[in-house]
């Protein structure tokens, strides 16, 4: 397979940032994240990146347009996502169902999918083009929960890239998120799987009672919001798994 050209450059057209607010009326509420949510060590955005080829089955829908409708109805039922994450007493979090709504960008860039080469993997050309920082929206609390950039592709195809506040969602839950965007996508009333908000299973007793040691959960000291690993002792390396492999 051919790697991505080293040298790819391409430019990226963006329209404004908008804010996409479930399709429906939502709770006003506040729900607390659970002890495990709240460490320290999750309070940061994870990125990610997706790239689809065109579909031919797509011919005369605008994907963006899709998307967007496709997150306003997924946003009814995921409506936390929605909302703005506040710090209470002994910096407890909390997330107020405020119904704002996530950031959503319609971008076009002037490259196909096949310039970047078959072997996708980071680091990817142009990152910070694909899933741009909006000005005062990266913080985790008080700002908004999810980020969405949508750009089209001159062969038809687009990426999808995004930024998730970690302490609202693991890959899993994110990957349920997403499988409900497609649900809706493809034209359901409903995600194929509803989702559950019972962090409080989650939480210490009151007050904690520790009955056996997990390492895992063993002061060290400040990682300054990441991993306790020196950046000198760390590797990057990509693995994929297929179907066949996992």
């Amino acid at each position: 397979m051919a790697p991505p050209p080293i040298s790819l450059v391409f430019t990226v057209r963006r329209c404004k940032p908008e804010l996409v607010a479930p399709a429906k009326p939502t709770p006003h509420e506040f729900k607390q994240l659970s002890d495990i949510d709240d460490q320290e060590g999750l309070r940061f955005q994870i990125p990610v990146i997706q790239f689809y080829k065109y579909d031919p089955s797509m011919q005369g829908r605008d994907p963006m347009k899709v998307i967007r409708e496709a997150l306003a109805q997924t946003l009814v039922f995921y409506y936390p996502f929605a909302g703005r994450l506040r710090e209470g007493p002994g910096r407890k979090l909390v997330v107020e169902c405020t119904g704002e709504g996530m950031l959503f960008i319609e971008a076009d860039a002037d490259v196909t999918l096949e310039q970047f080469g078959n072997a996708l993997q980071p680091p990817f050309p142009c990152l910070e083009e694909l899933l741009f920082d909006v000005p005062g929206s990266g913080g985790v609390l008080n700002c908004p929960l999810l980020l969405i950039q949508v750009t089209r592709l001159k062969c038809g195809g687009f990426i999808l890239a995004l930024r998730l506040n970690h302490t609202m969602s693991d890959g899993y839950g994110l990957v349920q998120f997403m499988m409900a965007v497609g649900d809706f996508a493809h034209g359901a009333r409903s995600p194929s799987i509803l989702p559950v908000w019972q962090r409080y299973l989650l939480n210490a007793r009151d007050p904690p009672h520790v009955t056996c040691e997990h390492c895992a959960y063993d002061e060290v000291a400040d990682a300054k919001g990441s991993i306790n690993i020196p950046p000198e002792n760390m590797a990057h390396r990509s693995f994929f798994f297929s179907p066949t492999e996992v």
